[in-house]
């Protein structure tokens, strides 16, 4: 029987506070659990609001069957960011195929950023989010299925907004699955009402990606991904399509899809998520 609705990870600043909330919707409980803590780091307020962290809203991969935000390797990683980069972040578990076939994991996945931008006037369901996000300064991030679901969701940021005058600075797109590779029968398989290799969550359009709901794009491709070429498309069309903002591409050399998840202490590893820390803590 599949589960119905979506839940957040709520991971907070400081490692010493680091406690996970879940919230669904429709919601009907919270639960704190006690997490490990990732390593420590201080958590200096934001810069544009005093005594407010930047807010990082996190979608993980798993080519849209499998795979968990409750994930040791996705969690490992979302909590050791929200730390070294000081902040706060929200990390999704949206609908999975077969019990959900897409779109639910983009629909899902909006109405989690949706109800995270709710917190933008302080009397939202989560204390953490109301008196310590700073809803200026908020970062959409993801990988492999994660990615391509976080540029619908900042195309969507970009169309209609978030509540509450919510500013999204930046996106993060780690390794991101888009159509052009033979995974493409897979997506529309998933996806029965599809609009074929065209449809813009597969092949994103023109229009939106001049209205991408950011000022900055980080992008990574991985050398021994069959997804890089596709990665490598989506940023020339991007630069291409008249968006306004800025895009950086890294090239992760000799590397496979998503290798940073699976061994953390790797050199290159540390590289990819200092990079992805660096890009929260300096914009």
């Amino acid at each position: 029987m599949g589960r119905r609705g979506w839940w957040v990870l709520l991971l907070t600043c400081p490692p010493s506070l680091n406690r996970l909330q879940l919230y669904g919707v429709p919601r009907t409980s919270s639960s704190p659990w006690t997490l490990p803590s990732p390593p420590a780091s201080s958590c200096p307020a934001s810069p544009t609001r005093p005594g407010k962290l930047p807010l990082l809203f996190y979608v993980h991969g798993g080519g849209f069957s499998i795979e968990s935000a409750f994930s040791r390797n996705y969690h490992n990683f979302v909590s050791t960011v929200a730390a070294e980069a000081g902040a706060i972040a929200v990390s999704v578990e949206y609908g999975l195929f077969p019990s959900r076939p897409i779109p639910a994991c983009y629909d899902d996945s909006w109405a989690a950023l949706r109800w995270v931008a709710g917190h933008a006037g302080g009397d939202g369901a989560e204390p953490w989010l109301n008196e310590h996000a700073d809803f200026g300064r908020v970062f959409i991030g993801g990988d492999s299925a994660g990615g391509n679901i976080s540029h619908t969701l900042a195309a969507r940021v970009g169309s209609i907004g978030l509540p509450q005058g919510v500013k999204v600075v930046g996106v993060i797109l780690v390794h991101p699955y888009f159509g052009g590779t033979d995974d493409d029968q897979m997506w529309l398989y998933m996806c029965p009402a599809n609009a074929g290799l065209s449809d813009p969550r597969l092949k994103p359009a023109k229009e939106d990606l001049a209205r991408l709901g950011c000022e900055k794009v980080l992008m990574f491709v991985a050398e021994k991904d069959h997804l890089m070429k596709v990665g490598i498309g989506y940023h020339e069309e991007l630069k291409k399509s008249g968006w306004k903002g800025s895009v950086e591409l890294v090239k992760n050399v000799g590397e496979q899809h998503c290798f940073h998840l699976f061994d953390p202490k790797y050199e290159k590893a540390v590289e990819l998520k200092d990079k992805f820390v660096s890009f929260i803590k300096n914009n």
